[in-house]
């Protein structure tokens, strides 16, 4: 792998969490360089096609998940609601996501999430389950104790400069953020990096600072390999729980930029029976400020497919 760092490398390092501001934060994220441009990926149709449709459009699974990689897949069943209502990520497109990181030929995939209601109810009506079609190599993990995250520093953090992040996400080689399209009482909309809150302890924390800063800022840490986003139903009022009015839109959006993704998403369809854009969207906004992404859907290499 040349020069490159995975996360799992960084920590066998012993360089120790804390430092981790010493250090380039590309370290925690996707390398630098192999995803110049923000390419935004859309794929419409077949809801047993989309995620395929979509990653074709980006060169394929095989671009992101090597033979032998642990992936750190996070949809979101954070929420007991039932999956149509929108709240939680479809299981369906969940499964797809898990079988084309197999065929990539990747090692292990570990399914995770810190559901903020009882996590077995959770679990139970999002039907995460049958996203396991392979036991031996998949695991479904609900996050619940302190153990289970690590002190990190955020070098570029404004408002949140450090956080307890998921230990699983930073012992992956590669990660995979997989957010459900959803409105927000907070924040307007609940898309990608939104949805990396589910990636700390003390997430209520947020809510006591500038809380639009704080998730530009966990973003600045955090930076998926891929976002996919299940725009297969949205729940476009009600959020982040519901329930509220949820429209189908039969859709995945995916990307590498995590900035253009959101921004992109914002604009497939209404939110609270009004229409917005990236712009409109205070996290959006101060993710693309601190140069994590394009937020101009106008200067976004959009490639859309029907499957």
């Amino acid at each position: 792998m040349g020069n490159e760092m995975n996360r799992r490398d960084f920590l066998k390092t012993g360089i120790g969490i804390a430092a981790a501001a010493l250090l380039p934060k590309a370290l925690l994220g996707a390398v630098p360089g192999k995803d110049a441009g923000p390419v935004v990926a859309v794929a419409r149709g077949n809801k047993a096609k989309l995620v395929g449709g979509a990653l074709d459009l980006l060169g394929g699974m095989g671009r992101f998940v090597k033979p032998g990689d642990k992936v750190c897949i996070k949809p979101n069943f954070s929420f007991a609601a039932n999956s149509e209502c929108g709240a939680t990520t479809s299981a369906e497109i969940t499964r797809q996501v898990v079988q084309l990181c197999l065929a990539a030929g990747a090692a292990r995939v570990v399914l995770f999430d810190y559901p903020i209601q009882e996590a077995a109810l959770c679990i139970e009506r999002s039907g995460m389950n049958s996203a396991l079609v392979d036991k031996e190599k998949v695991s479904l993990l609900a996050l619940s104790k302190e153990r289970q995250f690590a002190d990190t520093t955020i070098p570029s953090g404004k408002e949140l400069k450090s956080a307890r992040v998921a230990k699983v996400v930073l012992e992956s080689d590669k990660f995979i953020n997989l957010p459900t399209a959803k409105s927000h009482s907070a924040t307007g909309v609940s898309l990608g990096m939104k949805g990396l809150m589910g990636l700390i302890w003390d997430r209520g924390a947020l809510h006591q600072m500038n809380l639009h800063q704080a998730i530009a800022d966990l973003a600045s840490l955090v930076k998926p390999d891929l976002t996919i986003i299940d725009a297969t139903r949205a729940l476009t009022s009600g959020g982040p729980g519901g329930p509220g009015k949820t429209v189908a839109l039969d859709m995945v959006i995916a990307g590498t930029d995590p900035v253009a993704v959101d921004s992109y998403a914002v604009g497939i369809t209404q939110w609270y029976n009004k229409s917005f854009a990236g712009k409109s969207v205070k996290h959006i906004v101060a993710a693309a400020e601190m140069g994590l992404g394009e937020i101009d859907t106008a200067k976004m290499d959009i490639k859309q497919a029907t499957v």
